[in-house]
């Protein structure tokens, strides 16, 4: 464990965790401290880099999103400036909202999310394969999300 984190760090992070959006008061009467001190730790464990930041979780499909797919890439070459070229390319594309460098067979898993089969296609077919350097592309629809947890298992 590269972080020295007691008891009171580890409820504070599973809590914010399950709950970004909780008070300061309500975070710490979650967690057993006086208001103050809670925030004197979150903000420690902020600047400390294990709270990279908050977001708010929305439901693709209902904004309009229906297809959830994988694209599992691989490269001609990995050398590190392809890599770097690479993944420069994905952070460009809106559509890939996840991207993974692997060992293996595969060297990219890409979660690409779209309103529907056809501009997954498009985006496949016109962007992914042409770009320099791609050697393959095999892709993955989802049939449905089976669990959806939070980022890191902590602990009770």
């Amino acid at each position: 464990m590269k972080a020295r984190l007691d008891t009171i760090d580890w409820h504070i992070l599973k809590e914010l965790q399950q709950d970004g959006r909780m008070t300061n008061v309500e975070l710490a009467r979650r967690v057993g401290i006086s208001a103050p001190p809670c925030l004197r730790r979150v903000r420690a464990l902020e600047e400390a880099g294990l709270i990279r930041g908050y977001r708010t979780l929305l439901d693709e499909k209902e904004l309009g999103y229906d297809v959830t797919a994988f694209a599992m890439v691989g490269l001609h070459s990995q050398t590190e400036a392809d890599l770097q070229a690479f993944e420069g390319q994905v952070n460009s594309w809106p559509i890939v909202r996840e991207s993974y460098m692997l060992s293996g067979e595969v060297d990219f898993l890409l979660k690409c999310v779209a309103p529907d089969l056809q501009t997954f296609q498009n985006f496949i077919i016109r962007e992914l394969t042409a770009t320099a350097n791609v050697d393959s592309v095999r892709t993955a629809l989802t049939i449905r999300r089976t669990k959806d947890e939070a980022l890191v298992p902590i602990k009770d």
